[in-house]
């Protein structure tokens, strides 16, 4: 007796695909995530693009909100001729590492890719980021589009108080300095003055173990002579060495005003 056949259980067939393709795979990938490999991630909204969206992300640094500058432009005008000439093509997805994560996804995909960006950035990306250590120290992913929301309506009305030119006189200076304006390292925090005298004590006792009458021979070291030259407490004030140089700026500049500053 023939056998009946039974009922497929692929998520989907073909290359085409529709929104409710889209959750169905969603929820069968996002099962896999969570119960069989135990991924810990952020909410996500999905959002649907076209390429020269795209495009626009891309010159945006994919913020999905972003004040106004000609170097946003300028940068879509380089992609948009790369892409159109075939010198480069577009990513299938983007992911921004914020909560909810925001993950768009390219209209143009298959229904394959589709699964596999949504795999691969919506939940994959979606767990580093949130279990990165360095991502945990220096952002919080719940205020990311909030400030953005406010930098972007700050700066209109810096615009409208302080005009144009000077708005993006400021600007082009922060942009020129962007790959600068990070923290890379953790710095400790600073140590109470109770642990400063402890310190203190800690270091003379292991001086008055360790000392040996015949370092004293030795000649000065160059460095401790140049070391002579600095202004230990200045430099202490200021927090160097600063790798931060945007920040530094913004604490320690004589000549910005306080909207500049924020």
């Amino acid at each position: 007796m023939a056998r009946q056949a039974s009922k497929s259980s692929l998520l989907f067939s073909g290359s085409d695909w529709d929104f409710k393709t889209l959750s169905r795979a969603y929820d069968a990938i996002e099962a896999i995530a969570v119960e069989e490999l135990h991924l810990d991630t952020y909410p996500v909204q999905m959002e649907i693009i076209s390429s020269q969206q795209m495009l626009d992300a891309y010159s945006s640094i994919g913020m999905p909100l972003m004040y106004r500058h000609w170097s946003f432009g300028k940068h879509f005008l380089h992609q948009d001729l790369l892409y159109r000439k075939g010198g480069r093509g577009l990513a299938y997805e983007l992911v921004i590492n914020s909560n909810p994560c925001i993950v768009y996804l390219m209209e143009e995909n298959t229904m394959a890719l589709q699964a596999l960006v949504t795999a691969h950035a919506a939940l994959g990306h979606n767990h580093f980021f949130k279990n990165n250590q360095l991502f945990k120290q220096w952002t919080d992913a719940g205020a990311i589009l909030g400030y953005l929301d406010f930098a972007k309506g700050y700066i209109v009305r810096c615009e409208e108080r302080h005009g144009l030119a000077a708005v993006e006189a400021v600007l082009d200076s922060a942009h020129a300095l962007m790959e600068q304006g990070v923290f890379r390292y953790h710095r400790p925090p600073k140590l109470s003055s109770e642990r400063q005298r402890e310190g203190l004590r800690e270091r003379l006792e292991y001086e008055e173990r360790s000392y040996n009458d015949l370092w004293r021979t030795l000649p000065p070291s160059q460095q401790v002579a140049s070391d002579k030259g600095q202004d230990p407490e200045r430099k202490k004030s200021l927090n160097l060495p600063e790798e931060n140089l945007l920040y530094f700026l913004e604490k320690n500049s004589l000549v910005l005003e306080p909207w500049q500053r924020e």
